[in-house]
């Protein structure tokens, strides 16, 4: 019998902490029920008290995602418990995360707060979580650079007020392994009767996945990360990281497995991606572009005879298959259509299929070659519900002599077609003023990226916005796919355009509750 290592994951939390990486409610949603078909324990949603955008979030979040125990972080005050506890009502397995600071510089001059006080707050914060929910979990946050004794007393005093799971973050990604591991080795004997050991470690030198191995080696049975390593600053674990260490090594880990469905790996690597905008290195272990790419000559002779002269892990096994060729085209009818979804992994309505479809042939009839990365594309873009208050009709550049640039647009709104132009130092700046035009609200742009989704002359473009509407909030990411880059673009900004709005709707629906 294999001993189950926990994995928590805390992409829509933590991850979304990477700069430029906040996601709106739906993509939330779509990224939680990926991950519960990985396989992930549980799922850090969010930060309810943080925002009303969160804790709707981790609502309806809450509704749908049924195998995978559903988590809230709050600090260790009543109204952010309160706020978790109240978000999470509707999950089938709900878990409250909180946690207070416990190092000396911590505790000296970011809580202002004497040891003794530290351990009244974490008690008083366990305790009301408790009450309100069976599963709670409290983190000392720094607490690889706590002081040793002082972590033990703490432990104690929130196990005996209700924590069943205790997590030590190497916060700020400073320890070494051998350190982490000897945190936990001195700590393990708090694991009986029911209690988790838990680590979470960033990667500021490098050292994420390599803390967390020795954090498992010395008796840690849950593991944070996230998809792809996002994180705040240098990032986190990387999920399909230790995944792959446990797997591969597992004649080094006495038995110790993961619930994680493997397969699920590479398609849940590319929503993340395709999501926040932030792609992972092209020599990222596991899920990088080059992560099995072989270009030596003895390398490929290897390959060749065996691929395990070479091949530690076999790519199918995260979901990396050889058929990622062309294999539908104009012809193909809906039935083959609904087959390359499912084996892509996707899991469509009726609605969302017609939809994608639709999109697809339109695609093939300019499109020689199709491929599943374009195929993917699509179906993010159709699987995506934001509330569609603008939808783009038509985008025509045209250039002068003067190296003035000027678009004519056509948007649709309410059922009516509004059209405006405007000039600009470029095709991407003239685009952007006409949809500000039109639409009467005008963004910033903080960051543009294009890319080709697969390969070929006439490949998708696809472009990935971050706009910043509302000067100090944070920017909005918007997506966009056409074989005209241009075309890709207006559909970014406008994409940018409707979550800004969707959020601004949820704030003031929030607010007004709030005073009735």
């Amino acid at each position: 019998m294999s001993e189950m290592i926990k994995i928590f994951d805390t992409t829509l939390r933590d991850g979304e902490q990477s700069p430029g990486a906040s996601m709106n409610i739906e993509e939330k949603i779509k990224i939680a029920k990926q991950l519960e078909k990985l396989g992930v324990d549980i799922i850090e949603a969010g930060f309810a008290a943080s925002s009303p955008g969160d804790f709707e979030a981790i609502e309806r979040i809450s509704q749908v995602v049924r195998k995978s125990t559903i988590c809230s972080l709050c600090r260790a005050v009543e109204k952010d418990i309160l706020s978790a506890s109240e978000a999470l009502k509707s999950a089938d397995s709900k878990r409250i995360h909180t946690f207070i600071a416990t190092s000396a510089i911590h505790m000296e001059y970011k809580l202002k707060m004497k040891p003794d006080e530290v351990i009244k707050r974490a008690v008083n914060a366990v305790a009301y979580a408790k009450s309100l929910v069976g599963d709670v979990q409290f983190s000392c946050e720094d607490a690889s650079r706590s002081d040793i004794g002082f972590l033990k007393e703490i432990l104690a005093a929130v196990i005996e007020a209700g924590a069943t799971t205790l997590n030590l973050p190497d916060t700020v990604g400073y320890a070494l392994p051998e350190e982490m591991g000897k945190i936990i080795a001195e700590l393990s004997y708090f694991a009986k009767n029911g209690i988790v050991l838990s680590v979470h470690c960033h990667n500021d030198l490098g050292l994420a996945v390599a803390n967390s191995i020795y954090g498992v080696q010395n008796g840690a049975r849950q593991v944070e990360c996230t998809i792809n390593g996002l994180g705040e600053r240098a990032g986190n674990t990387a999920l399909e990281e230790i995944v792959m260490v446990l797997k591969t090594r597992k004649e080094l880990f006495k038995g110790l497995d993961t619930q994680i469905k493997t397969q699920e790996i590479y398609s849940s690597s590319k929503l993340v991606a395709d999501i926040t905008g932030i792609r992972p290195q092209p020599n990222k272990a596991i899920v990088g572009q080059n992560a099995f790419a072989h270009e030596s000559g003895i390398h490929q002779d290897g390959m060749l005879k065996n691929p395990e002269t070479y091949e530690i892990i076999k790519p199918a096994d995260v979901g990396i298959f050889e058929n990622n060729a062309l294999v539908l085209g104009k012809h193909s009818g809906r039935a083959a259509f609904r087959d390359k979804i499912k084996s892509l992994g996707f899991s469509v309505s009726e609605e969302e299929l017609n939809k994608a479809f639709e999109s697809f042939k339109v695609l093939c009839d300019s499109k020689k070659q199709v491929f599943d990365e374009d195929i993917r594309a699509i179906l993010n873009e159709e699987t995506t519900h934001i509330p569609q208050v603008f939808t783009l009709e038509l985008t025509q550049i045209s250039a002068s002599s003067s190296g003035k640039y000027c678009a004519a647009l056509s948007i649709m709104r309410d059922g009516i077609e509004y059209s405006d132009c405007a000039l600009g130092n470029g095709s991407v700046d003239s685009i952007l003023k006409s949809i500000d035009r039109i639409s009467g609200i005008k963004g910033n742009l903080k960051d543009y990226r294009v890319e080709a989704i697969s390969s070929g002359k006439d490949a998708l473009a696809k472009v990935v916005v971050k706009v910043e509407f509302e000067a100090g909030k944070p920017a909005i990411i918007g997506h966009g796919i056409h074989l005209d880059t241009m075309s890709a673009t207006a559909k970014a900004y406008v994409s940018a355009l409707n979550s800004y709005l969707s959020m601004k709707d949820l704030m003031t629906n929030k607010m007004g509750a709030m005073c009735l």
